[in-house]
């Protein structure tokens, strides 16, 4: 079975810069794997530090409103990797997913280290590039010119153990789910 994984859709990530490409396109997989009755699930990073936009039992750290209607699970997690540490896998297990579609939040960090973690435990991935985003810019890395999805979605494709999509290729592919 395929699920679809919603990483860190939160309002202390989503309301830090504005999204307005990536949040159409991650509403509409959500809105794919709903019509076919297929797992949502969200994944939420909470953390301990108190100035932090995702500190638990924050507003930062409450699912995006304009997304908190699709969950049909949510799962907290405290590292980047949705797996450590958390009960994803025994719900992936009860749901016998095979196969998982990762979208959201940040694109180097929670959404790569969880599809390779993914792929590490026997499931088929694909990373839908445009449907992730990052509050970073290459200013943070110090890499003028640096495309960060792009850079990430190059480096997973190159593995050839991750499949990479963008949303138009997602939707040709994936049409019939």
């Amino acid at each position: 079975m395929k699920a679809l994984l919603v990483i860190d859709a939160q309002n202390g990530i989503i309301n830090f810069k504005d999204f307005k490409e990536e949040m159409p396109l991650i509403e509409q997989v959500i809105k794919d794997f709903k019509e076919k009755a297929l797992p949502v699930i969200f994944m939420k990073h909470l953390d301990e530090i108190e100035k932090s936009p995702l500190h638990k039992g924050s507003n930062g750290a409450e699912i995006h409103s304009s997304l908190e209607k699709y969950p049909d699970h949510v799962i907290e997690k405290a590292t980047p990797n949705s797996f450590f540490n958390t009960n994803l896998q025994k719900q992936l297990d009860l749901l016998d997913v095979d196969h998982l579609f990762i979208t959201g939040f940040n694109t180097e960090f929670c959404c790569m280290f969880t599809a390779i973690s993914a792929f590490d435990r026997g499931y088929k991935v694909t990373f839908i590039e445009d449907a992730t985003g990052t509050v970073n810019t290459d200013e943070t890395y110090e890499m003028k010119g640096l495309d960060i999805k792009d850079f990430i979605g190059t480096v997973l494709h190159w593995s050839e153990i991750i499949e990479v999509l963008d949303f138009e290729e997602y939707v040709e592919i994936y049409k019939e789910l």
